[in-house]
């Protein structure tokens, strides 16, 4: 996978030099999003010990997709924080122990519709995001290789740009990227916990209950895999994290007849 997503940016950079002054680079820039996206599901791989057995080259391999591949910073992803809200309400019955209703916000369709388009910003947050952590946070574990990462990424990329673009074009190239590349990061994950309970680490439940509780997974065939890069699967991947991707869909059937046998509620729906 990792091959196949390096030689499609290959391609498309190549694209890029042939076609030169046309408005049909928003394609390839559409196109670029989409691949780096791809790193960014093999780079969240990486973080939970996905890929390789030694815990090492999963650090360093991750490093890499996030800093030189899709311009993040992998220190500052594995030490985000978690969300913190208030107890939720539960059920009487302490059989289930189900969690009755959300507590906080619980978006109505509305909600939900108008928050998907800033989804396109969610790129250009997370390079925010990774270049404060790396210029402010001396404490950040591999921090200068980090920031060297991300600093031949960006210059290089921004400087290939207005060496073979129109400076406008230029511009809308790595917007268009960036919106598509943001989205689709996003969308891999919103989907999985909006609206569903959020437990504070000292609520009394159990580890099965605390994780299948709070995610959703999402039904779809091939398409909804790949543009989801494995979050579809998000019960199954907080209750078995080192779980690789391809092995998801089996676990999912173990998952789910468990729930239903102890009567636990597994959440799963369509994209739409």
């Amino acid at each position: 996978m990792i091959i196949t997503a390096l030689l499609a940016v290959v391609a498309i950079m190549v694209g890029v030099v042939y076609l030169g002054d046309t408005w049909y680079q928003l394609i390839l820039a559409a196109m670029l999003g989409v691949v780096l996206a791809q790193f960014g599901f093999l780079g969240h791989e990486a973080a939970h010990q996905q890929v390789f057995d030694s815990p090492k080259w999963n650090q360093w391999v991750g490093r890499i997709l996030a800093g030189l591949c899709t311009g993040l910073s992998y220190g500052w992803r594995t030490r985000k924080g978690k969300i913190q809200t208030s107890p939720p309400g539960y059920s009487s019955s302490p059989r289930k122990q189900a969690i009755a209703a959300p507590a906080g916000w619980q978006p109505s369709p509305d909600d939900k519709a108008s928050t998907s388009p800033l989804l396109f910003f969610e790129g250009l947050s997370l390079y925010i995001a990774s270049i404060r952590a790396l210029t402010t946070k001396p404490a950040l574990k591999q921090r200068w290789p980090g920031l060297a990462f991300l600093t031949v990424r960006h210059v290089s990329y921004v400087v290939f740009l207005f060496v073979v673009l129109p400076p406008a074009m230029a511009v809308a190239f790595f917007a268009v990227q960036v919106g598509v590349f943001g989205f689709l990061l996003g969308a891999a994950f919103a989907p999985n916990h909006i609206g569903m309970p959020t437990v504070p680490h000292d609520a009394d439940i159990d580890f099965l209950r605390r994780q299948v509780l709070m995610s959703r997974n999402v039904r779809g065939g091939f398409l909804v895999h790949f543009f989801m890069g494995g979050p579809e699967y998000q019960v199954e991947h907080h209750l078995f994290p080192r779980a690789a991707r391809p092995n998801l869909h089996q676990l999912r059937e173990i998952v789910r007849d468990y729930c239903e046998r102890y009567d636990v509620i597994y959440t799963e729906t369509s994209l739409w």
